[in-house]
């Protein structure tokens, strides 16, 4: 079990980011794999990270389940599950240093990738893509919100149908890392993880995606993707800059 300053500072990300998430749909997983990896191993960060996350994506699912696009879904899971084969031949896990400027050139990735591409998670065959994607994303970084951001950005759904489909779909993300980091890989890399600071961390995640809701719903659906774009580029300079100051130290 980590001190007890390691476990308060944890709790109070996990709330916080949680809270975020809730009403941004990203950004708040984004925050808290950064203090994760600067307390944990990167499999303890990436085991933790996926409790939490799941139990902040997966009751975000709930709450919004009749919003859900179970097609988009489907396709999503097929790429995911042949992304975690793929890793799994390799047994790769990334270094500190690697994990956070992936994390942190993820946003500008999307941001630069070409119209003509058109990516758009509704169309035929693009949740496949986007579940390969994403699933590898996640175990590198740890995340795969700015990139899954991408294919919802020119979709035709509202603020609803974007929370509750990438709640759904961050939530196979969060149970693949788990079984990768915690139990394909967990042995030989130290993926251990604290059962009752596990559960902490799930009672503080649904805590803090509960009370986002009634903010959700206040927002417009402009707000809504304005914000969600200022949070994930500023988390992406600073992850940067922290990876890069890792790599090059003496």
């Amino acid at each position: 079990m980590p001190s007890a300053a390691i476990v308060a500072t944890l709790a109070v990300t996990a709330l916080v980011t949680s809270f975020i998430s809730g009403i941004l749909g990203m950004a708040g997983g984004m925050i808290f794999m950064g203090v994760l990896l600067a307390l944990l191993t990167v499999p303890q960060a990436m085991v933790l990270h996926g409790v939490t996350q799941l139990a902040s994506n997966g009751w975000r699912a709930v709450l919004w389940r009749t919003s859900i696009d179970w097609r988009v879904f489907r396709g999503n899971a097929y790429g995911s599950l042949a992304a975690l084969a793929a890793f799994t031949l390799v047994q790769l896990v990334a270094s500190k240093p690697v994990a956070l400027l992936v994390l942190g050139i993820t946003p500008f990735i999307g941001l630069a990738m070409p119209e003509r591409l058109v990516l758009d998670v509704q169309r035929r065959g693009h949740p496949l893509l986007c579940g390969v994607i994403c699933t590898g994303l996640q175990l590198v970084a740890g995340v795969s919100g700015p990139i899954l951001d991408v294919f919802f950005v020119r979709s035709r759904m509202d603020r609803r149908q974007v929370v509750a489909t990438k709640a759904s779909i961050q939530s196979l993300g969060h149970i693949i890392k788990i079984t990768y980091f915690g139990g394909l890989v967990g042995a030989a890399q130290r993926g251990s993880v604290d059962f009752w600071l596990g559960a902490l961390m799930v009672a503080l995640a649904i805590a803090g995606t509960t009370m986002s809701r009634r903010i959700l719903e206040r927002l417009t659906d402009a707000s809504f993707r304005q914000w969600t774009r200022w949070a994930v580029m500023s988390m992406g300079v600073f992850y940067l800059a922290s990876g890069t100051w890792l790599l090059l130290r003496p």
